[in-house]
């Protein structure tokens, strides 16, 4: 159970207390299992998904390849739901819950209410905005300029830096999905990782050296 204390400090870059006491009222605490789907591609978003505790993958799929965005953190929301929640739009993208995941659901209808009336809401829905932004910018430049190779490693090296065990649980597949090319492809970069010593395949586990 998400208590209001937790929630609040969850929104510290809230600073009016008119409107913590308005998202207390009005909002509510959603819980999502590992892989629930969030948000769907193409649906209207009627809510805007602020992270409490868990992780939030965010991706479009094209030609049954899927494309990362980026990751939603606790303390942060989807700039493509905020953007689709703005215009009324469809949802270009798709949104899963990586691990058990709570958020605070917000109501689309008080999200340009709030930019008008309070500063604190207005400066995270224009810093979602901007770190997105850039996130996607170093995500294009990624894809179009570095190799596949150069780039699954920098991504295993990254995972394995976010945690204890220099086993990665993750499967080619999932790899794949992460850097937006093909099971194939990650198979046969990974075997000549292992051929040269860089790394050790184990079932579903990538154990870097």
């Amino acid at each position: 159970m998400i208590f209001e204390k937790e929630i609040l400090k969850k929104i510290d870059f809230i600073t009016e207390n008119e409107l913590r006491e308005e998202i207390l009222k009005h909002c509510e605490i959603l819980s999502f299992k590992k892989g629930d789907v969030i948000v769907r591609e193409g649906q209207y978003v009627k809510i805007l998904p602020i992270v409490i505790s868990g992780l939030i993958r965010v991706f479009q799929t094209k030609e049954d390849r899927e494309i990362l965005l980026y990751y939603v953190e606790p303390s942060q929301t989807c700039m493509m739901s905020l953007s689709a929640c703005f215009f009324n739009n469809q949802s270009p993208s798709q949104a899963i819950a990586m691990t058990q995941t709570d958020i605070l659901a917000i109501p689309s209808r008080f999200i340009t209410q709030w930019q008008k009336q309070y500063n604190s809401w207005n400066n995270f829905v224009i810093k979602t905005f901007r770190k997105r932004y850039d996130e996607l910018l170093d995500t294009f430049e990624s894809v179009a300029f570095d190799h596949i190779d150069k780039r699954a490693i920098a991504y295993l090296t990254r995972r394995k830096s976010q945690q204890e065990s220099p086993r990665i649980k993750i499967s080619h597949q999932q790899l794949a999905n992460e850097l937006g090319t093909t099971r194939v492809v990650i198979s046969r970069i990974l075997k000549q990782f292992e051929l040269d010593g860089k790394l050790i395949l184990h079932r579903a586990e990538i154990e870097l050296l």
